[in-house]
């Protein structure tokens, strides 16, 4: 999947440059693809997916990288910027079924039946919505978890991101598409960052070309919200984001490991401003690790403030606890 992503950026920069060579130089594989033994929530580190790929670009043996923005963590090291979203994709969720449940949904599927996914916010959900079922971790690349599936009985279905799934070129498996009323989905899910250093004005130039100006100030309130309420792999946090008339609605959850636990609000901002030529310094601002300098400022401080204005009301109804509470039970399992 990380290949077909980076092919797909790599081929919108041909189009728009092709004087240029672009070489894919290097696969690498990261933390988070070597220990498959483990729950994502459970290895503790934010950069999982990020942190090998960031050293190359530092030595300067790559000029960008391609990443699933919901795996970069909303905080940067110094000296890094996401130089680029890409048009979203579906970020809903998706249940692929195992072929003897072909046709069904998740309420159908009989009592107990196990259902596999390594994200603590879709079992949170989940669990909630569907409590005849029983929810156990799987990890592993899309090829695998989807080959644990079919071949084994272990799973009645695993929930993936809709996403990766389309990318693969793998629709015809979506059994279901999980709407926001059944699981909000993962801040950043769906999108794809291209990030770069933040000094290289050239590439950021460059790359700055791919973003898309609904995608970023989606993704940034989203961003926001998860940045100040601290979230990351090991909490269940979840969003839904809508721009619509200059309008952007953020919704955003935070929830026991349970899932019997839940606080969610909804809160919108205006994010239709014109566009200024904003030479000098402020070309570099980011927000939220995000650098989009076609994107007007004002614009991407509303989204910024909306996705902090929202986590603030959460916050003062009581999600630290909540939170804090999920982050105790995932780390003493």
């Amino acid at each position: 999947l990380a290949r077909i992503q980076t092919d797909s950026v790599v081929m919108m920069l041909r189009e728009l440059y092709p004087d240029l060579h672009f070489e894919i130089a290097v696969a690498m594989s990261t933390t988070g693809d070597r220990i498959l033994d483990t729950a994502l929530s459970k290895i503790g580190e934010k950069s999982l997916f990020t942190k090998e790929l960031e050293s190359a670009l530092e030595r300067n043996e790559v000029d960008l990288v391609v990443h699933s923005l919901k795996d970069l963590p909303t905080s940067l090291p110094p000296g890094f910027t996401i130089g680029a979203v890409c048009k979203r994709e579906n970020p809903l969720d998706a249940v692929v079924f195992h072929p003897k449940n072909c046709g069904k949904t998740l309420s159908l599927l009989p009592e107990k039946s196990v259902i596999g996914t390594s994200s603590l916010r879709r079992a949170a959900q989940l669990k909630k919505k569907f409590p005849h079922l029983e929810f156990r971790d799987i990890r592993g690349n899309l090829n695998t978890r989807l080959k644990k599936l079919d071949e084994k009985e272990d799973f009645s279905a695993i929930i993936l991101a809709a996403a990766g799934l389309k990318r693969m070129g793998w629709e015809n498996r979506i059994g279901q598409l999980l709407g926001p009323e059944d699981c909000l989905y993962a801040v950043g899910q769906g999108a794809l960052a291209v990030e770069v250093r933040a000094k290289d004005q050239e590439i950021l130039n460059m790359v700055s070309a791919l973003h898309d100006a609904d995608t970023v100030l989606c993704c940034i309130a989203e961003r926001a919200f998860m940045k100040h309420l601290e979230g990351g792999c090991s909490v269940p946090v979840a969003v839904n984001t809508l721009l619509k008339d200059g309008q952007l609605y953020l919704t955003g959850a935070v929830y026991s490991l349970d899932g019997s636990d839940s606080l969610k609000e909804t809160m919108q901002t205006g994010v239709s401003y014109p566009h200024q030529n904003e030479d000098g310094p402020n070309d570099d601002v980011q927000h939220v690790g995000i650098t989009a300098k076609n994107v007007p400022g004002q614009a991407q401080e509303a989204a910024e403030n909306l996705g902090v204005e929202l986590a603030s009301l959460l916050l003062s109804k009581g999600a630290k606890h909540i939170l804090s509470v999920a982050r105790q039970l995932n780390d003493a399992h």
